[in-house]
């Protein structure tokens, strides 16, 4: 057995990011990796405007309190200021409105009396109070978002404030998934006795729709060698990486490993220190293709999704990083035990509290078979190798899903 952090080390110096790149819009980039430094075209503010609805002035106007001055103009949001300030003037003014050439104050209305044309300022602001002044947040042709980067809401709407609509990302990588199992059959079949449901392509489907990579679904494959091979040299054909569950412990139906050698693939990872999920093959084939042999116990699998290929697809899909799992320092209600030369990854829910995050386990058997219990956790505990028992209310660390 390998450690799990030399297991991460060795799977993400396997492969490099694809580096394909793609259009995208704003309509269309959600969640997907810019390519590009993007650059806008415009200042923002555009243009010097006010904060406050209120009343532009000229500062130099301003004496002993109260200042009374000449209304000239009325400026809303949107349309252009028609008149210049001179001295002794004012102009009605809007939140976002732009300010006529000569003001460079805003007073707010509540410190004003408003009588026909003449404004009384009652409480004197300071210079350029309530301006947003010109390229005070972003002057145009600087930097506005770096590649590698993963575009959220809020990196769309400043694209779309510096109308860049169009800009290059990085292609999604594509993932082939299958199970492999004599006694599996999918949801929609009819059980026979000593058949299960193949869950576990459900749950990793989903995982990599949520890692924003493109599943290809590859079906249920019977422990037959050569139809197991055939649906391996096909999946490697269409994934830039490729996850299978199931064949990969010691038994007699076990042919992941020896077929991946048959395909010309470089075996580097057969067993990682980790409880769930030891058995793991990790291979990688030419063409930057990495392909991971998951245990079949549904918990192992998704474990192994979440600790090791979750990294290997932000790398490959261009993610600037950190690749390696976001984890926390956490308090734990209840004991947790150890797994002896493994580290033991613990399901539960991780909750920020008023001294700091608490980690609650999820209730119910902690075996690797048992998928039910691991239902709306968020978050492993890590207890690491050595380590017997940690007792409740002491910290340790936590690795939130990312799912």
């Amino acid at each position: 057995m390998i450690s799990v952090d030399q297991a991460q080390a060795l799977i993400l110096q396997a492969i490099a990011p694809l580096g394909e790149t793609e259009p995208s819009t704003l309509e269309t980039a959600l969640g997907r990796i810019l390519a590009t430094t993007v650059t806008g075209k415009l200042d923002i503010p555009h243009w010097d405007n006010s904060a406050m609805d209120g009343y532009a002035i000229r500062f130099a106007d301003l004496e002993e309190e109260p200042v009374e001055l000449e209304v000239v103009e009325t400026i809303p949001a949107g349309q252009a200021p028609q008149k210049s300030l001179a001295p002794g003037q004012a102009a009605r003014i809007f939140t976002g409105a732009m300010l006529p050439t000569g003001a460079d104050t805003v007073v707010m209305q509540e410190h004003t009396e408003q009588r026909g044309d003449r404004v009384k300022i009652l409480q004197n602001p300071s210079l350029r109070q309530f301006v947003r002044q010109r390229g005070d947040y972003y002057r145009a042709g600087e930097p506005l978002l770096k590649p590698g980067q993963r575009l959220g809401a809020a990196d769309l709407a400043v694209l779309a404030a510096c109308q860049c609509v169009e800009f290059p990302v990085y292609r999604q990588p594509r993932v082939a998934i299958f199970s492999t199992g004599d006694e599996l059959r999918s949801p929609q079949e009819k059980l026979e006795i000593g058949q299960i449901v193949d869950s576990n392509r459900y749950g990793l489907t989903a995982f990599v729709q949520g890692q924003r990579a493109i599943p290809k679904n590859f079906g249920i494959v019977p422990d037959d060698p050569a139809q197991l091979k055939a649906t391996m040299e096909k999946a490697i054909a269409a994934g830039d990486l490729i996850l299978s569950t199931g064949g990969v412990s010691v038994g007699e139906f076990d042919y992941v490993e020896k077929l991946l050698e048959e395909l010309g693939g470089e075996i580097f990872i057969r067993s990682v220190a980790i409880r769930p999920g030891k058995p793991l093959t990790v291979a990688k084939f030419p063409g930057n293709k990495l392909y991971f042999g998951l245990p079949g116990n549904p918990v192992s699998a998704l474990v192994g999704c979440w600790r090791f290929v979750q990294p290997a697809l932000k790398k490959l899909s261009g993610d600037a990083g950190p690749w390696a799992p976001e984890f926390v320092w956490a308090t734990c209600d209840q004991p947790l035990k150890g797994a002896g030369k493994r580290d033991a990854y613990l399901w539960g829910t991780l909750v920020a509290t008023a001294t700091g995050y608490l980690f609650h386990l999820a209730g119910g058997g902690h075996s690797s078979a048992n998928l039910v219990n691991l239902a709306q956790t968020n978050a492993l505990a890590i207890v690491p190798q050595g380590t017997g028992e940690i007792p409740a209310g002491d910290r340790l660390r936590v690795m939130r899903l990312q799912t």
